[in-house]
């Protein structure tokens, strides 16, 4: 920036807004925290059971008109809602942030995710189904992330300085742990039923489409805590006047703020935006590895998927308590060093049996030490990110910056999986889809290097509409 000169009049700083008051002691077993992490609990049937594992499953099977067409449309779907996220999502966290409206709009979101789920029940083995199916599941999609923006804005509210890295630990922690106990139970009533009952039948897809119903309830159920337990944020007048694409006017005006008082906040977000695509694709594409690469049954799979959240879980909650101690950028780099190890482990070992001091090391065995390593990484990775943020967004507007990252993050989503499919066609093997993971994971940890720690950085006032 050029130096000012002599006869310009240095306009005087902008005094930072106080600080939102703490709900409670920020501990983690305090109401607050157990509730607000009831919400991450619940919203795991949406994410585990509706997205990756249960209905998407369904969704993309021959009676929907064949794999090959249905995934093709439920991907441009997906692709569709990641681009209005990426669009609206910094500016629908800016106005519940001015609006006095975080947790309203959190419960609103939420509910139309639980309500759109539901819908899903309708959703009929057909061809013609198809393009409901994934605009319901799309749609669900896109509220389901306004939420998450609201909802990760509110770290700041029921933690403090020296808590919130294990409080954010903690929320991801009930995160996998809830999604195992979702699958659980969708798993012994309605998909191998441990009680014949009407609604485990698999005729029309009855079990499955039930399946959404329960998941529906599993995510509002769980959403209520967070709702009576955390106050809402004081409303701004003059900026919950501002028209919704005057709106966008003020975000540029923040963001070049936000760059000109604290540009590691912005380094930051563009260092996550990578490294997260790589931690994404590590749950993304670990249940293909195992069954295509290393040949793990379907029964298998959802053995090592429950193990690997297990793991994830514990991950984030030890990562949680380091990162209030030493920082969440050394947790960051410890994680991201990890993972590239573990996953280079798994390349060079491969599918073969080897022989060390006279011990066989089966394939299996590999993927199982060095996958489930992976796994137990991602979690403080991915909390840490959370908590690296909470620490440096401008106080008061921490949805909105919530909203930034996940559009950042939205904007390089399609690095990990061009890069995984990119290395399995020069190579020859699905194995070699490793090499494009660790890319991503390589070039996020190298452009995260140079980024401060938010201790050495000033967090960004920014200018009120």
């Amino acid at each position: 920036m050029c130096p000012m000169s002599t006869h310009q009049q240095v306009p005087p700083p902008a005094e930072a807004p106080a600080p939102l008051p703490v709900v409670g002691s920020g501990r983690i077993f305090s109401r607050p925290v157990l509730a607000w992490a009831s919400w991450d609990w619940g919203s795991a049937a949406f994410n585990a059971v509706m997205t990756t594992f249960v209905f998407t499953v369904y969704l993309t099977s021959e009676p929907f008109g064949g794999e090959e067409r249905a995934s093709q449309v439920l991907g441009w779907g997906l692709a569709v809602a990641g681009l209005l996220i990426a669009l609206l999502a910094p500016v629908t966290g800016q106005r519940s942030d001015s609006g006095g409206r975080r947790k309203l709009w959190l419960g609103v979101n939420s509910l139309v995710v639980a309500v759109l789920t539901a819908l899903c029940f309708f959703v009929f083995p057909s061809p013609q189904m198809l393009i409901l199916g994934v605009a319901l599941i799309a749609a669900a999609n896109i509220f389901f992330e306004f939420a998450g923006v609201n909802y990760n804005a509110m770290l700041t509210q029921i933690s403090t300085p020296s808590t919130i890295g294990r409080v954010s630990g903690f929320g991801w922690a009930m995160g996998y742990v809830g999604g195992i106990a979702a699958l659980v139970v969708v798993l012994v009533v309605f998909i191998q039923p441990v009680v014949d009952w009407p609604g485990a039948s698999s005729e029309d897809g009855l079990n499955i489409r039930l399946v959404a119903v329960f998941s529906a309830l599993w995510f509002a159920a769980f959403a209520i805590p967070v709702m009576l337990a955390v106050p809402e944020v004081p409303r701004r007048a003059r900026a919950a006047q501002l028209g919704f694409l005057a709106s966008y006017g003020l975000l540029v005006r923040r963001v070049r703020t936000i760059y000109r008082e604290s540009p590691h906040t912005i380094y930051f977000l563009l260092a996550s935006a990578i490294f997260r695509d790589g931690l994404a694709a590590v749950f993304t594409f670990g249940g293909i590895l195992a069954a295509g690469a290393f040949g793990f049954s379907a029964s298998m799979v959802i053995v090592f998927a429950i193990a690997a959240n297990v793991i994830a879980a514990a991950g984030a909650v030890i990562g949680g308590f380091l990162d209030d101690r030493v920082g969440p950028k050394r947790v960051i780099i410890g994680s991201l060093v990890g993972l590239l190890v573990a996953g280079t482990a798994i390349l060079l070992l491969g599918t073969e049996t080897h022989s060390f001091f006279g011990m066989e090391w089966t394939s299996d065995t590999t993927f199982w030490v060095f996958g489930l390593l992976l796994t137990l990484f991602v979690g403080p990775a991915q909390a840490s990110s959370r908590a690296y943020l909470a620490r440096l967004a401008p106080v008061g507007d921490e949805g909105e910056l919530f909203g930034l990252y996940a559009t950042t993050g939205r904007a390089v989503s399609f690095l990990a999986p061009t890069l995984f499919a990119l290395c399995i066609g020069i190579f020859g093997s699905q194995l070699y889809g490793v090499i494009g993971i660790l890319v991503v994971l390589l070039a996020g940890l190298l452009v995260l290097l140079p980024v401060r720690p938010p201790a050495r950085v000033t967090r960004a006032v920014v200018p009120e509409a």
